[in-house]
């Protein structure tokens, strides 16, 4: 149901632009949804202690940034 809502206000808010296509608005949820975990892992990097840890939120930070730039 939020990401119909939103989904919604990001096509109202367009169409002063020019309204999106549902692949358009698709594309920018994920790339939202990716952000806000790029964001979770970066906090728990900052508190991360162990090296195995660290290791393994680094390459999960990595995997974010490919699928944000394969959608931007």
């Amino acid at each position: 149901m939020e990401s119909q809502v939103e989904a919604k206000k990001i096509v109202t808010d367009s169409q002063g632009k020019g309204q999106k296509t549902a692949e358009q608005v698709r594309r920018e949820q994920d790339r939202r949804g990716l952000q806000l975990s790029r964001t979770r892992i970066q906090n728990d990097l900052q508190n991360a202690t162990n090296p195995n840890h660290r290791k393994s939120l680094e390459a999960a930070l990595a995997h974010l940034d490919q699928k944000i730039e394969e959608l931007s």
